[in-house]
């Protein structure tokens, strides 16, 4: 497991992004958080990545998907949401990933996730939803939700910003540089600002927080199931749980209504 580590130029700046993938607390901003001990598949096992000095992820290896014929434990491989809420298609499956782009772990999970998403299921909705649980973290909300109103959020450009920031250490988590890695990615650094902080992405950014809140997630990544289950961790394990939960709802779903 990483260690905990924080950096000086954050520190500088009057920022110390703690629990890198966990909400930080206000009061945490004034001493050293202990290492976590859970493993990182729990949702609430994160790390601090203000360093962004990661190795690089392990990729997935094709493999028969077990999910089909494997049970998963509620409460020990996923949660049930104490607040279910409603999903964008209610003819579709939602799955709803919350993610930081300075999170380790959501960078690991990313290439599991983009994996997946190339034999994705026709009948499943997925919908990223970047986490706006801290000031810092709406920052990047923020520049996800400006570029993709302008239809410029391609998976390319996801993971590109993914690699920016823990490849090459790069530290974009204000406007500032976010104007400038997407300007370098030939995004209009002009409608970029000019949508930043307008209505439209004000919108996003509190639909993102009351979802959030809603699901009660202390952490990042989290993938919400159909607006009802909550799968946390980083591994193959994570695409595994959320076949069988897909495969459950689709199953529940096919049931005549009495």
């Amino acid at each position: 497991m990483m260690s905990r580590k924080f950096s000086h130029s954050a520190l500088a700046m009057g920022v110390i992004l703690l629990a890198a993938c966990s909400d930080p607390k206000p009061e945490a901003t004034t001493t050293t958080p202990e290492p976590a001990t859970s493993a990182p598949e729990s949702i609430a096992a994160t790390e601090a990545v203000t360093d962004n000095t990661l190795t690089t992820p392990e990729m997935p290896v094709a493999e028969p998907n077990p999910a089909a014929n494997q049970q998963f434990v509620e409460g020990q491989d996923y949660q049930l949401a104490k607040n279910p809420s409603s999903v964008e298609k209610p003819d579709m499956i939602e799955v709803r990933e919350f993610f930081w782009y300075g999170c380790g772990h959501c960078y690991n999970l990313e290439s599991y996730t983009s994996n997946w998403l190339k034999t994705k299921p026709a009948d499943v909705n997925f919908v990223r939803t970047p986490a706006a649980m801290n000031p810092v973290w709406e920052q990047n909300a923020r520049g996800y939700y400006a570029v993709d109103l302008m239809g410029k959020m391609t998976p390319e450009l996801h993971e590109a910003l993914f690699d920016e920031i823990h490849q090459r250490s790069q530290k974009i988590f204000d406007q500032k540089s976010l104007a400038s890695f997407y300007a370098g990615h030939g995004i209009d650094q002009a409608k970029f600002d000019g949508l930043y902080n307008s209505f439209a992405v004000n919108a996003k950014v509190s639909q993102s927080k009351n979802l959030a809140t809603r699901y009660q997630l202390s952490g990042v990544p989290s993938i919400i199931v159909n607006g009802k289950y909550i799968v946390g961790g980083d591994g193959q394990k994570v695409v595994q749980v959320v076949n069988y939960l897909v495969d459950q709802e689709r199953q529940r779903l096919a049931k005549p209504q009495s």
